[in-house]
């Protein structure tokens, strides 16, 4: 019996093996869907048929972008949890992937376990803006005028979003006091700003970028590592005097656990290829972000990884919580 076994499992290694290459040859056979979390026409959105739209160039097979939007993207990526693992089924995941555990009571699935990482895709910065009435015009005036008018609102894309926690994690760190005024999405927020209705906010750089272009916000500061080159003249945080403060934007590409390693090995190959074409860079640029691919499968896994244990300490700290 033993033996038996022992033979089986060399078999089922043997197959493995030989079956690995016809897998990376033949794949893929019929058309592969993106699924997007949220709505279209968002940030989200768009990149991902960017994507899809090169990838099916490059495939020779069609390449479609599904929105499943509802409970802050979780609905889509539940269903991409139980899709089969056959490398059909993609998501594309953002920052809020890595929030949700440290916000969510309870989740239906486990963003390391229940799939299979494929690449980082591009990283970009949200941006602090202000109203142009608001007698602040960077963030050393900011959190003077807050220290002595305590409980400023400002107003982010919503309860336990990366703008959010952007905005109490500056609290934490300069110990001013601003009262959070969340909205249910990015484009509430900024007409309010916009309008003068609420005068400072955290939000998304993308939607904000033609209104600061205008004349009808000013950008403070951006919040990620290096300062964004679609607004060169705008520090970062860091730079404005508040030490250890980052928060990024970013956007990955991810499947089912199980899909096979060579499906994954090939879907990276595609999208690192994809991401040197000269019109994604300009199109990402556009709205504030820079192409950013992981080396290989296993760097985004450590990327998501170091990003989830990021958040708790900050999401208790600001009493935040989803049921």
């Amino acid at each position: 019996m033993k033996l038996f076994r022992a033979m089986a499992a060399a078999a089922i290694t043997l197959f493995a093996v030989n079956v690995a290459p016809v897998l990376a040859q033949t794949y893929p056979a019929k058309p592969i869907t993106i699924i997007v979390g949220f709505p279209p026409g968002g940030v989200t959105d768009v990149i991902s048929r960017i994507f899809a739209q090169k990838l099916t160039e490059q495939l020779g097979q069609t390449v479609v972008v599904e929105n499943k939007p509802g409970s802050a993207g979780n609905i889509a990526t539940d269903f991409v949890a139980r899709a089969a693992p056959d490398g059909y089924t993609l998501q594309m995941w953002l920052d809020s992937n890595t929030i949700a555990p440290a916000l969510y009571k309870k989740l239906n699935h486990d963003p390391l376990k229940d799939f299979a990482h494929i690449s980082l895709l591009a990283v970009g910065s949200h941006v602090i803006v202000a109203h142009p009435s608001f007698a602040v015009n960077n963030m050393k005036e900011l959190i003077d005028n807050v220290k002595a008018n305590p409980g400023l609102p400002y107003a982010s894309s919503g309860n336990g979003t990366a703008q959010h926690l952007g905005g109490e994690q500056l609290k934490m760190l300069t110990s001013i006091d601003m009262t959070h005024i969340p909205y249910k999405g990015g484009g509430q927020a900024i007409n309010d700003v916009v309008g003068g209705q609420v005068k400072l906010a955290v939000l998304g750089l993308a939607p904000v970028l033609p209104h600061i272009k205008a004349g009808k916000l000013k950008a403070l500061a951006v919040t990620g590592d290096k300062r964004s080159a679609a607004l060169p003249g705008v520090p970062t945080v860091v730079e404005s005097g508040v030490p250890g403060f980052t928060t990024l934007q970013w956007f990955a590409v991810v499947a089912p656990a199980g899909t096979p390693a060579p499906i994954i090995a090939r879907l990276h190959a595609e999208f690192a290829k994809a991401a040197k074409d000269p019109m994604i860079i300009e199109r990402l640029n556009a709205v504030g972000l820079d192409v950013n691919v992981s080396a290989a499968p296993a760097d985004l896994t450590k990327y998501l990884r170091n990003d989830m244990a990021k958040w708790p300490p900050i999401v208790k700290a600001a009493g935040a919580t989803v049921d």
